[in-house]
């Protein structure tokens, strides 16, 4: 699989579903509770808009904390209007830049995630490949604290999707479709009333 080429794929995807929003749907909450969908958007435009110079200075103006970088950054960028974000995940979607450190499979998580951060509020479907709800599954399940899991978030539970071919860790078993454990595991808790098994009990209880 071409990760990049998927990358690019859902940027286009993504950037075909919000162009038919309407002003209320670019307003409303999205599962992210500091961001708006307008907000979520200019997030996933903003690795692909904003230079490492800039992004060193946003870092040094938040003391080295990449969160809060990441936060700002967005933020100046959510001032734009949503069509001209939503032009530029198009237009950029063939960008190939990782965070520092991390391959493909970061970029292709986040955009999966946030989609769903954006759509599930929204009650909007799209139909995402098995293959890329498996890698994104692999690598939040593999990241550990470098990725975004809480560092221990899915020790000594099992996790299993009921829609496509993936399973990992041992214990007690978290059951469900591959996005409601997506949004699970990077912890969304409105996906954990979708799942089944003796682990979601202790899924829920961690941060």
């Amino acid at each position: 699989m071409d990760t990049f080429a998927e990358i690019a794929d859902e940027r286009r995807g993504l950037a075909d579903l919000m162009a038919g929003l309407t002003s209320e749907q670019q307003a409303a909450q999205s599962l992210c509770s500091a961001w708006r969908v307008h907000d979520v958007v200019a997030h996933l435009v903003m690795p692909l808009e904003v230079g490492m110079p800039r992004f060193a200075l946003a870092m040094l103006l938040c003391r080295g904390n990449f969160d809060r970088a990441n936060v700002r950054l967005t933020r100046e960028l959510a001032r734009r209007p949503f069509e001209e974000l939503t032009e530029l995940l198009r237009r950029k979607a063939d960008s190939r830049f990782t965070p520092p450190g991390l391959g493909p499979e970061a970029p292709l998580t986040d955009l999966l995630v946030h989609g769903l951060d954006i759509r599930r509020p929204l009650g909007l479907t799209r139909e995402v490949p098995e293959q890329r709800l498996r890698t994104a599954l692999a690598f939040v399940a593999t990241a550990g604290g470098g990725g975004p899991v809480a560092e221990g978030r899915l020790d000594g539970l099992r996790f299993e999707a009921t829609d496509v071919d993936w399973a990992h860790g041992s214990g007690p078993s978290v059951r469900g479709g591959a996005e409601d454990l997506l949004l699970a595991i990077t912890g969304r808790s409105v996906a954990l009333d979708q799942l089944t098994g003796d682990g979601v009990p202790t899924l829920r209880s961690r941060p």
